[in-house]
């Protein structure tokens, strides 16, 4: 393993953030993991942030790091953006809280209706975790069947409904052609199990055989184009194209899960890919850094969410300050803006993978081409990830790993599993930084 190793590399992660971990374990003490979202952890654990400025953060251990983690791709627009800043600063003394609606709804509702090509009704919620119980609420009451289909590796969400085949162990999940559907979770009860229908990404035979078969009781289909958690897998155009004409000739609602990939253009992916489904759910950049949600979809299947057949409420639901930061943020993303972030990326994937194909190396760039990517170390160089269990396969975990870890060592802050997104503050000298810390790395790696 050359000149790295993963006990050299957690070893030196520990040195470089030991108040954070001194401060993980006294969390510990408190809350159960030592805070409250499983995904903190980094290795041993997480690193903790004092401040962020643009595209920096700056941790309790007095490291400055390039923030390639991005909340999780929330952080469209770095750390303290004046945009959003200033808006939230003006509306604080005008009141926090309250049981009415504010004029920033309509506003946020407006731009993204504008913007993504499907949406012509929306409501939000305090989270793409809501929206997507609210997607699954208004599908069953649309078309009066029970069952959901989802893709094996697709994240959409904590709930019992849908929290289910994201992260499944490879032995409890049948076979590739007939996926097996498994809790994520210990508490979801097996009747939310069997509601799921599992399907491989990419398989077009697969799924419009499984489809068909189960037409009469599914209710709708949701996945995400790009998959945020299950190993970034990209579907394919054609496939797309495909599950669109299945699902309306067999009546089920097709849910795009945009929380993440809305960054991909301004138009989200779908405006890529060109297909329009029924209801999209979006989070992430929408609340400019606060909580926010939204389940958005044609007037015809949001309509029972005003005749009455269903209903949904929050008390943060619709809360003003999220989209007065989501109305700042997204005004600040414009068309450059998109543009911006996606030569970015396209350069890193670009630049890594030449570089990786010359060297016979298996250190792989990969994405749909936007600002929200990954990195994998791959068990050869002629591997790749276009389903969820290719990820299984073909990922070299501890190598991967390892990549990550000495990335923070060296004052990058990437998602431990490999995957990483940008920022609008991002210079050009940002960007060749992360390729050449990278290439060093696996230089190191291979030494």
């Amino acid at each position: 393993m050359g000149t790295l190793s993963i006990e050299t590399s957690v070893k030196a992660f520990s040195s470089k953030f030991a108040e954070s971990a001194e401060l993980t374990r006294k969390g510990r003490e408190l809350i159960p993991g030592g805070y409250s979202r499983n995904s903190f952890n980094f290795g041993p654990h997480a690193v903790f942030v004092d401040k962020g400025n643009g595209a920096y953060l700056e941790t309790v251990d007095g490291q400055r790091m390039l923030d390639l983690n991005n909340n999780f791709t929330v952080n469209v627009l770095g750390h303290n953006h004046p945009a959003i800043t200033s808006a939230l600063l003006e509306a604080i003394p005008q009141g926090i809280s309250f049981g009415n609606p504010s004029t920033a709804e309509a506003e946020l509702a407006q731009i993204l209706i504008e913007r993504i090509p499907s949406v012509e009704k929306i409501q939000f919620s305090c989270s793409a975790t809501e929206s997507c119980m609210s997607a699954i609420r208004v599908a069953r009451a649309y078309t009066g069947k029970t069952k959901i289909a989802k893709f094996e590796g697709g994240y959409h969400g904590f709930s019992d409904l849908l929290h289910i085949s994201a992260h499944p162990r490879p032995e409890d999940s049948g076979t590739e052609s007939d996926p097996k559907a498994v809790p994520d979770s210990g508490g979801i009860p097996s009747d939310e199990v069997e509601n799921i229908i599992v399907l491989s990404q990419n398989d077009r035979q697969g799924c419009e055989r499984i489809l068909r078969a189960n037409a009469d009781s599914t209710s709708c289909l949701i996945l995400e184009l790009q998959s945020g958690a299950g190993g970034l897998v990209t579907l394919e155009q054609e496939f797309v194209e495909e599950l669109r004409a299945l699902t309306k000739e067999l009546g089920i609602v097709l849910i795009f899960d945009e929380t993440i990939s809305l960054r991909a253009s301004y138009h989200g992916l779908q405006g890529v890919y060109g297909v329009t489904p029924d209801l999209t759910v979006m989070g992430k950049i929408i609340g400019g850094g606060l909580p926010l949600g939204a389940l958005g979809g044609s007037a015809e299947v949001m309509s029972s969410l005003e005749n009455g057949k269903v209903t949904i409420s929050g008390t943060h639901h619709g809360h003003k300050l999220s989209l007065i930061a989501g109305a700042a943020c997204m005004r600040t993303m414009d068309r450059t803006a998109f543009e911006k972030l996606n030569t970015h990326a396209k350069r890193i994937m670009s630049e890594m993978n030449e570089w990786s194909a010359a060297r016979n190396s298996p250190l792989k760039v990969y994405g749909k081409g936007f600002s929200h990517m990954a990195y994998a170390y791959m068990n050869s160089p002629e591997l790749s990830v276009r389903t969820h269990r290719d990820y299984w396969r073909n990922v070299d975990g501890e190598k991967t790993q390892i990549l990550s870890l000495e990335l923070a060592n060296r004052g990058f802050f990437p998602v431990h599993r490999g995957e990483f997104s940008l920022s609008l503050p991002m210079t050009d000298d940002d960007i060749s930084s992360f390729i050449e810390a990278l290439q060093e790395i696996v230089k190191d790696l291979e030494a």
